[in-house]
């Protein structure tokens, strides 16, 4: 039973991750976009002109460019609160965690690998290729990607 302690613990840390990650890239993404606020006050306070016009522009398509980004971000962090913190499933689904023959994943956004107590999780959202492969799946189901074949061993 420590073998399942231990992943219920990966799985933990794996949701932690993500929340860190969605966290993470929203305050860059603010402080971004508050720099660029900032540089188009101080450009509409600079000389007028081409040089001034054009310095303007790039802003506003920078900012145009991050409110994309943080929109993105944003649906990411509301698809992440709608994961099921404690979810034990027979199958695959949001929220769980699925350990196959060549690696681990967490099924909820993708977040990259997380890495903890020698072990790691990847972090992948349901609609990635792995993902979509995985999902309504069941222990000893088998799947194939990238060529190699992959069985469900547990599924917490």
């Amino acid at each position: 039973m420590r073998n399942n302690d231990q992943l219920r613990e990966l799985k933990e840390a794996a949701f932690k991750h993500c929340q860190t990650f969605v966290t993470e890239r929203l305050g860059r993404l603010n402080s971004q976009a508050k720099e660029i606020s900032d540089a188009l006050t101080s450009e509409t306070k600079s000389s007028a002109g081409d040089k001034h016009e054009t310095g303007r522009a790039m802003l506003q398509l920078e900012r145009e460019k991050l409110g994309i980004q943080l929109a993105d971000a944003e649906i990411i962090q509301a698809l992440l609160h709608k994961v099921p913190a404690n979810v034990t499933s027979a199958s695959v689904g949001l929220g769980t965690m699925v350990k196959t023959t060549t690696s681990t994943y967490f099924i909820a956004i993708s977040a990259g690998e997380c890495a903890y107590e020698n072990q790691k999780v990847f972090c992948i959202s349901p609609a990635t290729p792995i993902g979509k492969l995985v999902m309504g799946k069941q222990i000893g189901d088998s799947f194939t990607f990238q060529s190699k074949e992959n069985k469900l061993l547990i599924i917490i």
